[in-house]
């Protein structure tokens, strides 16, 4: 790092709210840690924004200095380290208001959605939050966000109303339908080199009841609940959400015994409306095979997260995604062949999400999510250890990815891929919308002072 650069940020320090890191500053590393403990940041400069006004000065001392940016929340979404450049964290922008009256929430940059589900459910109100309570909301909104309630309600951004944005100029402006709406309409799915999010107001429907929650099955009963699964969600409407992930339990004590050591199928379940009504839609997964554990019944508002009960400590991950089309008999043949077999892949999940529903459908106006076509998200949860992470478990998702290629769709949703590239992001977006994206951004970060894959 050049020796101006250090100067300059001590200077910078004294202008903002929150703290300021140069490389190898004790603090630093606490002040980048995330979820994922194999990513491990190497920056020249950290500015921990507790401010609006701080982020804009880290976004024009950036520029002046020409350092690429990178913004850092809850570090969910992280899949590979970065070196050099400045990165910005926004986990001090911590507020949080719900208006019940207006069914609305303004929600700060550093906030995760389990605080805002907690906050919402004395209302009756459900945001459109992913599967994890850790998830940063801006994060998951940039990319569109799938949960639990998606077919019902469609993507998180379908339900965002404006964004406070930092441009690659140091200003301000507001995102929305009336004003700045071709820049609300990227980050509404656009996910990347558009600006620093550090405000939003999402809309949240008022939910009066829940049926959700998941079946289990293990041994004989694996293959026939997976199949009538696979039949049962032709016939579903879009009140109801489901996956179904294929899980190997490891032998610890931390591992409830009824799990511990055993190969399993969960069914993850969700039904918007009178409880009667979800358990008549559950009653055939329920009659498919014998039941492990039954966890399926009324779930409180605030209790969303233990649909899919997703871990929430820091640890080693690898992810990697597919979106798949319309699927058949021989998809199940060949899925249950390569990851319930005697010869099973170096993945703790393998999950498929049903899509479809108001997933499908896009908002008025339009926005940039990617995927809308797909019908299944595939979601592999790689064995958490690090010395797979290189080549064992790209070469085992490859392989896996590989046999479905006759059901793979064509886009995937930028949150499910992965390590972003130049050649995956093509993936990510029809071409017109990835054109017109790449248009958005020259308008507002025409130097690419954010970094970009």
């Amino acid at each position: 790092m050049d020796a101006s650069v250090a100067e300059s940020a001590a200077e910078l320090a004294q202008s903002c709210l929150g703290p300021v890191f140069v490389s190898g500053e004790d603090g630093i590393e606490g002040e980048l840690e995330g979820s994922n403990l194999v990513i491990h940041h190497r920056p020249d400069v950290v500015v921990g924004a507790a401010s609006e006004a701080d982020v804009a000065l880290a976004v024009r001392f950036a520029r002046d200095h020409g350092l690429p940016i990178t913004v850092h929340a809850t570090g969910h979404g992280a899949h590979a380290s970065v070196g050099g450049g400045l990165i910005i964290t926004t986990h001090r922008l911590d507020a949080l208001e719900v208006d019940q009256h207006a069914r609305t929430a303004r929600v700060g940059a550093g906030v995760r959605w389990g605080a805002v589900v907690e906050a919402a459910a004395p209302f009756g109100l459900a945001p459109v939050s992913g599967a994890s309570p850790n998830v940063g909301v801006v994060g998951l909104l940039l990319g569109g966000g799938q949960g639990p309630i998606g077919r019902t309600f469609g993507y998180g951004s379908d339900w965002l109303r404006s964004a406070r944005v930092v441009t690659a100029d140091g200003d301000v402006v507001t995102a929305s339908a009336t004003s700045e709406p071709e820049l609300f309409w990227a980050v509404r799915g656009g996910k990347f080199g558009l600006g620093i999010v550090t405000e939003v107001v999402i809309e949240m429907p008022h939910v009066p009841s829940l049926d959700a929650g998941s079946l289990f099955f293990a041994d004989d009963a694996i293959e026939p609940a997976f199949r009538a699964w696979l039949r049962w969600v032709d016939t579903v409407p879009d009140s109801v959400s489901s996956s179904v992930a294929f899980i190997s339990f490891p032998d610890l004590e931390a591992v409830p015994g009824i799990f511990r050591g055993r190969f399993v199928l969960t069914i993850r379940f969700a039904f918007v409306g009178p409880v009667e009504q979800g358990e008549s839609w559950a009653a055939p997964l329920r009659a498919a095979a014998p039941v492990l554990l039954d966890a399926i019944g009324p779930l409180p508002l605030d209790r969303v997260a233990s649909i899919h009960n997703d871990p929430t400590a820091p640890a080693p991950g690898w992810t990697r995604g597919a979106f798949l089309g319309a699927v058949d008999e021989e998809f199940a043949d060949v899925l249950l062949s390569s990851v319930a077999g005697e010869r099973r892949p170096p993945f703790i999940s393998v999950e498929l999400r049903h899509l479809g529903g108001r997933l499908a459908r896009d908002v008025p106006g339009g926005s940039a999510v990617g995927g809308r076509g797909a019908e299944f998200a595939l979601v592999l949860v790689g064995v958490p250890d690090p010395l797979l992470f290189e080549r064992v478990l790209p070469e085992a998702a490859d392989a896996l990815i590989g046999s479905l290629a006759a059901w793979v769709h064509p886009e995937i949703n930028v949150n499910y891929a992965g390590e972003l590239t130049p050649q995956n992001v093509e993936r990510c977006w029809p071409a017109a919308v990835l054109e017109r994206l790449e248009a958005v951004r020259q308008q507002y970060d025409p130097t690419s002072t954010f970094r970009l894959p």
